[in-house]
């Protein structure tokens, strides 16, 4: 499978709906990375694959980190990182 990955960092993602819209036990599929090769290799080794369905499962108090459940497994991602991920 290929990812599409983006070299340049973008906040603006053109009105596209990044993991960070994602509500308590709400699911989305992801379509692409928009961070670094490096950055993004390391998220789809965690099972962050363009075509995988992604679950928002909670946050630690405050908010952030937020806990995504992806490919079996609960991963955290910070805001910061989760804005990089674009659903479909």
């Amino acid at each position: 499978m290929q990812a599409v990955v983006n070299k340049q960092q973008s906040h603006a993602h053109g009105g596209a709906r990044s993991l960070t819209a994602l509500k308590r036990g709400e699911s989305g599929t992801l379509d692409r990375i928009d961070l670094p090769e490096d950055d993004a290799q390391r998220l789809m080794e965690l099972g962050f694959l363009p075509g995988h369905s992604i679950t928002r499962a909670h946050s630690a108090p405050g908010g952030d980190p937020r806990v995504f459940q992806v490919d079996g497994s609960e991963v955290a991602l910070r805001r910061e990182t989760a804005v990089h991920l674009i659903l479909r």
